[in-house]
């Protein structure tokens, strides 16, 4: 109840086709998909008698109201009332507690009525009696009543079929073939055949229980077994002989053990709807869960089948089943039992007060006062001698003439809870928080000759160590993964072999065999694997297990060559490794799909995919009814290859940056195995000022623009025509007395243009003398060059300093200077005025650069003029910029350009 969050009685249950299950509940409708409960109420929100699962429809039953529900093309089950065609016709306070399929017909049975739809109309027969049930046999529908006996449906007509004194005031529950006859089952009067119109009783062993208990609801599987549901005491199963098999009840772990309805599904799943909550039992399983529900049997701690009887050892003493299956306790055993093992025909029970041998169920006797008997081993290649791990070390137990000698080995005091042999003579053991120890015994086994600590030669972690002996390896498990010993080096390395094959997070929870052994993954399944084949025999992957693992403790005990018992707190669970690993996964479906919120039409989305705003949010429901422990994942490819987990069976997705998606969604079991995907095209809408509608505003506010700059373009112009003409008028009136004064602006004109040519004219004269100059003084400083060059070569060195001085006295001539200055102060009038009024600190040396740079002359054509280097050009320039007080971003030669648009 607290799973499904609904009332507490359910009064009718069934498993759809596609393998979702539908509960009538008292408080409306239940949908389980395997994985979600969820539910549904009718609009009158009365509680819900019946409910039928045929193809995609559900049928239900209510107080004075019947119809059906039935998903739309947006995935939501949706109520459509078939009573309110024949409301006239209901009984007041009538309720339809059965509802069967008949033919091509739905019939809907209340205690004084039938409700026949044929899919087009309803059509009500009455009876004159109480009607109890309705049962399809061979093609023919029979009604039962209370006092009438049992008729037939005929063309909507009910035709009396048998009468018999034996069945007044009778309950007949339900009818079916049994071998070519009828067989009755009753609520009180037990079983009954009918053939060749005679009556008689079955002498079915299960009439007794179900007389004892009250039958309610009957069923027969697929291999002839038949499934008795009782008021009283729960389910029974039995053989097709009437023999019975199990019995379920609230002792052995059911709920409840009124059972107001059943179904058997198609893979001969018993779904059972009780008198408070809603059970599932795996009929078809080989493996059953034994559940001690009284709380005395505590957490099992191992299992063992001696001379027919099963013994559990717990942790709170040694239990035993009687042929009921009832729990006996063996008294004396009080206490933590560790280990039971059958020896030489001794039943041993290592126990946290020592060791006793289980002479008798009721009957134990001590051989051991050495406490907590964790573990024992057969020492190798000799005969009747063990070695037994316990709280205080190791201990020898050896048979003399039927008799048991135990001796303590001495040396080592540490807790041996586990054990395993390398050979004859040397031993491993694990202490639980201490690491692992190699121990070496005499020839006798009297006592210990060496006990050499390896917790410092490679061991992973001194915590929660388990030794095997695989293949005369010495293994070990920790919880970073397996290692095993090397002899060759005496040391512990990992063992890549075994953390491939079985994983890191997992270990052997059972007696280590090439052929078959079980191993439990991190994850809590457990499967049966073999060296010797690949292939998984066995998985156990029940989600109601992994809360009741003894973690650390974990044992798969042997019962027999195929059957295993599995230790569980409060219970244990028989395991048959011959049972095929019948687990399927299905591909999910998709249920639902909402934007926003807001359910869509599924239908078509396989091809044409979801298309939705990029702002928008969608949430997919999912669902594999016909999957079992499960869960869902999904992968988008577009975005990595990564699988993520489900978390439920809704996943929604609020980010998503526009573009088109595939979504992949598949079904999980923990185990390695997953289902087909089902795949799901995702359109995500771009901003609208990113879509087509968004380029279409553009384009329209774009001709917009062109259409309003054109207009107002054309507006200006007639504007300025307009005022052109007015102007033009005015000109026109003035334009005699504006003749004179135009002669004299050209007059004025010419004289300027003259002016300004002549100035030109000497702006070129200079250049081309300052040029000529620059040229001169090259060729001399080049004639100078040759002969620093050839000095060598002169004679007379008199000569040569007199040569050179008369090249640099041409070089530069203060004559040439003036004259350059004067027709420079022509072309370029005040400038030299206006420079020193605005830089007194200013040189001759730094006016006549200022006059080169002005004339656009490089540094390379300076140098020459001033017979120095460019270098000391470029340097006389940068001082020549901190004298004028530029800043960095300002260009000397700008500033000298236009000096002459400074103002003083």
């Amino acid at each position: 109840m607290a799973e499904y969050k609904a009332g507490n009685q359910n009064w009718d249950i069934t498993r759809a086709d596609d393998g979702k299950v539908y509960v009538a509940n008292n408080s409306g409708l239940l949908a389980y998909d395997a994985l979600v409960w969820k539910f549904y109420q009718l609009p009158n929100k009365t509680i819900v008698r019946s409910v039928l699962a045929v193809d995609e429809v559900v049928y239900t039953g209510s107080y004075e109201e019947f119809g059906y529900w039935k998903s739309d093309e947006y995935g939501v089950l949706n109520y459509y009332s078939l009573s309110e065609t024949v409301q006239e016709l209901i009984s007041s306070n009538e309720e339809i507690w059965e509802i069967v399929k008949f033919k091509d017909k739905i019939i809907f049975r209340s205690f004084s009525n039938i409700y026949i739809y044929d899919f087009k109309q309803v059509t009500q027969l009455k009876s004159n009696s109480v009607i109890i049930s309705c049962s399809v046999v061979d093609g023919q529908l029979y009604v039962s009543t209370l006092n009438h006996g049992v008729f037939l449906l005929k063309e909507n007509t009910l035709v009396p079929f048998y009468f018999d004194k034996t069945l007044l005031d009778t309950k007949i529950i339900s009818i079916s073939n049994y071998k070519g006859k009828l067989l009755l089952m009753t609520s009180l009067k037990g079983s009954f055949f009918l053939a060749d119109n005679k009556l008689r009783p079955t002498n079915f062993k299960i009439n007794k229980d179900i007389k004892l208990h009250q039958l309610n609801d009957f069923s027969v599987l697929s291999n002839g077994d038949m499934v008795f549901g009782t008021i009283k005491d729960g389910v029974f199963l039995s053989d097709e002989n009437g023999d019975l098999k199990f019995h379920i009840s609230k002792e052995n772990g059911l709920l409840n053990n009124t059972v107001l309805a059943q179904s058997v599904d198609a893979t001969d799943n018993l779904w059972l709807g009780l008198d408070n909550g809603i059970a599932h039992i795996e009929l078809s399983s080989s493996n059953y869960l034994f559940n001690d529900v009284s709380g005395k049997l505590g957490a099992v701690y191992d299992i063992v089948e001696f001379k027919g009887t099963i013994y559990i050892g717990t942790n709170t003493g040694l239990f035993w089943l009687d042929k009921f299956d009832k729990l006996q306790f063996v008294e004396g055993s009080q206490g933590q039992v560790w280990d039971l093992k059958i020896i030489d025909d001794d039943l041993f029970c290592g126990h946290n007060e020592g060791t006793f041998l289980v002479e008798r169920k009721d009957e134990i006797n001590f051989i051991s006062r050495y406490t907590g008997g964790y573990t024992i081993r057969k020492v190798p290649e000799r005969a009747d001698t063990y070695i037994q791990g316990t709280y205080s070390g190791l201990v020898k137990f050896e048979k003399f003439d039927g008799k048991w000698d135990v001796k303590h080995l001495g040396k080592t005091t540490i807790p041996s809870k586990s054990l395993v042999f390398e050979n004859a003579n040397t031993a491993w053991i694990a202490h639980a928080t201490k690491g692992i120890y190699r121990v070496t015994f005499d020839e006798n086994y009297d006592s210990l000759t060496t006990v050499t600590d390896y917790r410092d030669k490679g061991i992973h972690s001194d915590y929660n160590v388990r030794l095997y002996n695989i293949k005369n390896d010495i293994c070990f498990k920790t919880n970073e993964g397996w290692q095993k010993y090397e002899p060759i080096i005496d040391s512990i390395t990992s063992y890549d072999l075994l953390n491939d094959k079985l994983g890191k997070g997992s270990y052997i929870i059972s007696g280590v065999s090439t052929d078959l052994f079980a191993l439990k993954d991190k994850s809590g399944y457990i499967k049966f694997k073999s060296f010797s084949n690949t292939e998984d025999r066995l998985f156990l992957n029940d989600k109601f297990l992994k809360n009741r693992y003894i973690i650390g403790y974990e044992n798969m005990s042997t019962i027999n060559d195929s059957v295993y018992a599995l230790n569980l707190d409060n219970g244990f669970m028989i395991v048959n490794n011959t049972t095929a690993n019948a687990t399927t996964l299905n591909k999910p479906t998709i249920e639902t799909v909402t934007i926003d919120g807001l359910p869509i039409n599924l239908s078509g989305i396989d091809k044409t995919g979801i298309s939705f705003d990029f702002s928008e949010s969608i949430a997919i429901e999912l669902s594999s009814s016909k999957s079992s422990n499960h869960f869902f994942e999904y992968n988008i490819p577009e975005t990595d290859s990564l699988w993520y987990k489900v978390e439920g069976n809704t996943i929604e997705f609020s980010t998503l940056l526009d573009g088109t998606y595939t979504f992949a969604f598949r079904t999980n079991d923990n185990s390695g195995k997953v289902s087909p995907i089902t795949s799901v095209k995702i359109d995500v809408l771009p901003p609208w000022y990113r879509d087509t509608i968004g380029f279409i505003v553009y384009i329209l506010l774009a001709t917009l623009i062109v259409v309003v700059f054109y207009t107002m373009h054309n507006r200006k112009i007639a504007k300025e025509q307009r005022l052109i003409k007015i102007k033009y008028q005015k000109e026109q009136e003035e334009l005699l007395r504006a003749q004179t004064l135009e002669n004299e602006k050209q007059l004025v004109q010419l004289k300027n243009e003259s002016l300004q040519n002549e100035i030109k004219l000497k702006s070129k004269q200079l250049a081309n003398n300052a040029m000529a100059l620059v040229k001169k003084n090259e060729t001399l400083q080049d004639i100078k060059n040759e002969l620093q060059v050839n000095k060598d070569g002169f004679s007379n060195y008199y000569s040569y300093k007199k040569l050179v001085k008369k090249l640099d006295n041409s070089i530069v001539l203060k004559d040439e200077w003036e004259v350059f200055e004067n027709n420079f102060s022509q072309v370029h009038d005040e400038f030299f005025e206006i420079l020193k009024a605005k830089h007194a600190i200013l040189t001759p040396k730094d006016l006549k650069i200022c006059a080169y740079i002005k004339m656009n002359l490089s540094s390379k054509e300076i140098a020459p003029l001033m017979n120095i280097s460019v270098r000391g050009v470029e340097t006389h320039r940068y001082r020549l910029k901190k004298k004028l007080d530029l800043e960095n971003d300002i260009s000397l030669v700008d500033y000298l350009l236009n000096i002459k648009n400074k103002t003083l």
